[in-house]
């Protein structure tokens, strides 16, 4: 069934899938950790926090403030090393827009992914050394190669 518009509950199921998926698949994400250093725990960081997020969802009020008040709290007290970290940071900037909505369309669900983005690239800036640097893609002039 195709979703048009996410509510409270179908972002608090959203979540518990997201979980469940992240526990699914943790030692691959570990595999993939290189950045800052290949300590191979990114899979395990960000389920525990997404762990602490359902967590404090249990407890929360059916609303949509309610849910992103506890997804927000949840991610921030419960994470787990730079990933963890950095994903509260990307739920808190989602949960920032679709709060004082009761459900999100299409259009406010891309504001909201959008203010996540802001909300990593804030912390980015912040602690350089928490976000692996945009790979540089010089231009071949700049690299002395050949233009034609």
């Amino acid at each position: 069934m195709p979703l048009n518009v996410l509510d409270a509950t179908a972002l608090r199921r959203v979540v518990t899938v997201f979980r469940d998926a992240l526990v699914d698949h943790r030692e691959a994400v570990n595999n993939l950790n290189v950045y800052p250093v290949p300590d191979g725990d990114t899979g395990t960081n960000m389920s525990l926090t997404l762990r602490s997020v359902v967590d404090e969802l249990d407890g929360a009020d059916p609303d949509m403030a309610s849910v992103c008040k506890a997804i927000a709290h949840g991610s921030l007290m419960g994470a787990r090393g730079n990933s963890g970290v950095i994903m509260s940071q990307i739920l808190r900037g989602f949960c920032t827009i679709v709060a004082d909505s009761t459900s999100v369309d299409g259009a406010a669900f891309a504001s909201a992914l959008a203010a996540a983005a802001e909300g990593a690239t804030k912390l980015s800036a912040r602690f350089p050394s928490a976000v692996p640097p945009r790979p540089h893609n010089p231009s071949p002039k700049s690299r002395n190669l050949p233009t034609s």
